[in-house]
């Protein structure tokens, strides 16, 4: 179970795309067509074998719309863990009561022989962010980013994204929450995964849950310990 791309929500898109581009070195490899069908459009950017994506609404009544009202703006949205089998992660959010707000994916065809499958669990049942099961085929593919998104890999500042960092009133619980879910222990304030960890943290800027900020780990040691605010989440070299 490896962590592989975070999403933020923004009301306008553009703007912290360009904001993450500039100040991280990394570049756009797609926009996906397919979130047209969430109601949006997105910038999905490859930060060495891990992904940062930004999404916005892109017409009224969407699941982002109102995810960024109940948070008063653009913040954190989605975290993506990249698995080899589905089957049990679908029966741990069974055995918890949580329930899949969407689930679906892409089969392979002769022009692209990747595919992938996902399941998205509900974000009122998991707390924090909407938490995504995906399941690449190979598992080094990412048809989310696109078929050439290797061309746009770009690592003169950062390499891999390396914490989620979740805030919550109640930051033990939600750890409980998502440790039954991803199946990892809690350790202090983190579940550590294959690649990557979760972390829970106590909210402390007066908004809801949600995914608050991003660790990345810098290719120059010299660059670690920068911080910047984009689309509503800190975004943190290390």
């Amino acid at each position: 179970m490896r962590l592989h791309q975070l999403a933020l929500v923004a009301e306008k898109l553009e703007p912290v795309v360009a904001t993450l581009c500039e100040r991280l070195g990394i570049e756009v490899a797609y926009n996906d067509p397919g979130v047209a069908i969430f109601g949006l459009e997105n910038g999905v950017m490859p930060v060495g074998e891990t992904f940062l994506e930004v999404v916005s609404p892109a017409k009224v009544g969407t699941t982002a719309g109102r995810y960024l009202d109940r948070r008063g703006g653009d913040g954190g949205y989605m975290v993506i863990l990249t698995v080899d089998d589905l089957a049990p992660c679908r029966a741990r959010a069974e055995a918890a009561n949580v329930r899949i707000a969407w689930e679906g994916g892409i089969e392979a065809k002769p022009e692209s022989p990747a595919s992938w499958q996902s399941i998205h669990l509900h974000p009122g049942d998991t707390g924090g962010a909407i938490l995504s099961f995906d399941r690449p085929d190979p598992p080094e593919s990412w048809i989310a980013a696109g078929l050439h998104w290797r061309d746009h890999v770009r690592t003169d500042v950062v390499k891999e994204l390396r914490v989620a960092e979740l805030q919550s009133d109640d930051p033990d619980a939600l750890a409980q929450r998502w440790s039954a879910l991803v199946g990892r222990p809690v350790e202090g304030n983190e579940i550590a995964l294959d690649r990557g960890r979760l972390r829970f943290v106590p909210a402390t800027d007066g908004r809801p849950e949600g995914l608050s900020a991003i660790e990345i780990a810098a290719s120059d040691p010299a660059r670690a310990g920068e911080a910047f605010e984009a689309g509503g989440v800190q975004l943190r070299l290390v």
